[in-house]
């Protein structure tokens, strides 16, 4: 077995892992501080793929500035979300949660569709065909610049959590809400920052892969699937346990991928979520605080 070829797949794997992990930290630091499940995370993944792909063809808008701007427009997206729909989904049930954020991924796909069809589109940005090449193993530029924003992110995000008040204040109310608001925090400014952040990640994802892989509009229904696998494995509001969990589950489908059919792929993340929850409920990294 070349060893240059499972080096390759296992770039190929961190790569996609740390996409995943992105998505699924949104995902989990949005459950961890509102207890709301929300189904329409890949949908802000996907549309920050479409955004990428609309400012770099119609408006000629570089790499960089193009993930700068859709990062900080999900952002505000999330924002926006928050004060309109999941701020009234606070002490309500948590199927009205699923439902309510269903309906909406049903809805930003659709209306996806509808505005670009579902043909898959190839974005070109001046580094699509540039490489790095380390012996026998070349790895494309845009792949090594999507590791980086990955871990830039995961390196921010680590410092606004453990190293800045909001951060703190974050991890408080996620602890215990009442005693949080007992304290002065302001449980609804620190909940709207955390969905900021969350969506702000998935946009991040988006924008990271546009160039990677095809952008189209129902591409946000699988990944947010194995989102929900990825925190389950790592643990429900786990963040650490979440990235961890994403990153390993990219390699080993990179690496089975290399091998085997794309359908058995596709099945790795719930067979792994299936035979953790019988080994350990809790998740790999079980918690006493969501954050």
């Amino acid at each position: 077995m070349d060893a240059g070829f499972l080096l390759q797949l296992s770039i190929n794997g961190l790569v996609v892992g740390v996409i995943y992990a992105l998505i699924a930290m949104g995902l989990s630091l949005i459950f961890g501080v509102l207890e709301i499940v929300n189904f329409a995370h890949g949908e802000f993944y996907m549309l920050g793929a479409m955004g990428a792909y609309f400012l770099t063809t119609n408006l000629g808008l570089g790499y960089w500035p193009t993930v700068a701007v859709v990062t900080l427009g999900a952002a505000c997206v999330g924002y926006v979300l928050y004060e309109t729909l999941l701020l009234t989904l606070r002490g309500e049930s948590f199927e009205r949660s699923i439902l309510l954020t269903l309906g909406l991924s049903m809805v930003l796909q659709n209306m996806a569709v509808f505005l670009f069809t579902t043909t898959p589109r190839m974005l070109q940005t001046a580094y699509t065909y540039s490489n790095i090449t380390l012996g026998t193993v070349r790895v494309p530029l845009l792949r090594v610049f999507a590791l980086g924003l990955g871990l830039a992110a995961f390196g921010a995000l680590y410092f606004i959590l453990y190293r800045t008040q909001p951060g703190k204040a974050m991890r408080g109310v996620a602890q215990n809400r009442e005693a949080a608001l007992m304290v002065g925090i302001d449980p609804r400014a620190i909940s709207r920052l955390a969905v900021a952040i969350g969506i702000g990640l998935s946009g991040l994802a988006g924008a990271a892969l546009a160039p990677i892989y095809a952008v189209h509009p129902l591409m946000g229904f699988s990944f947010v699937f194995k989102a929900f696998a990825i925190i389950i494995i790592g643990g429900l509001g786990n963040i650490s346990g979440a990235a961890i969990a994403a990153v390993l589950l990219g390699i080993l489908e990179s690496l089975v991928g290399g091998f085997l059919p794309q359908v058995m792929v596709d099945g790795l993340a719930f067979a792994a979520m299936i035979l953790i929850l019988l080994i350990r409920p809790q998740g790999l990294f079980g918690r006493g605080v969501r954050i």
